[in-house]
């Protein structure tokens, strides 16, 4: 498990700006922000990205090619099995959840056809409930 404190400061900083976020960000808005923290360059970001990705602390939302803080941040080994995202197409909110039914049928259906899965992530693209309300 990594924490906070064992991340290099370009890894951190990009962590804290997604967690501080209100809503998922690019990597060109997460360096426009760190451009007064010493980022000059996308790779500076996409390097600390990947990392990040790579430790469980953040998500990439490929439908709208933007990043998470992971909600769970107690559990970046990700044993909560799928992910999934419900992305409100107005207001921008990310909604993270895991969901045992629909973890259980994926799991199934994978093991009946011999499909050998390495990630399984699920956005669902909508209104939130206070947009469809307003």
């Amino acid at each position: 498990m990594t924490s906070t404190q064992e991340l290099t400061k370009n890894q951190a900083l990009v962590f804290n700006a997604l967690a501080r976020a209100e809503g998922p960000l690019s990597a060109y808005t997460i360096l426009d922000q760190l451009r007064g923290e010493g980022f000059r360059a996308p790779l500076q970001v996409y390097r600390a990205l990947d990392k990040l990705l790579d430790y469980g602390m953040i998500h990439r939302l490929e439908s709208i090619n933007a990043f998470v803080a992971c909600s769970h941040p107690h559990n970046h080994s990700h044993s909560h099995g799928m992910t999934a995202f419900a992305i409100c197409e107005k207001c921008g909110q990310v909604s993270e959840f895991s969901d045992e039914v629909i973890t259980g049928r994926v799991r199934e259906w994978t093991s009946e056809n011999g499909f050998r899965q390495s990630k399984t992530t699920i956005e669902i693209r909508g209104v939130c409930a206070n947009c469809a309300a307003a």
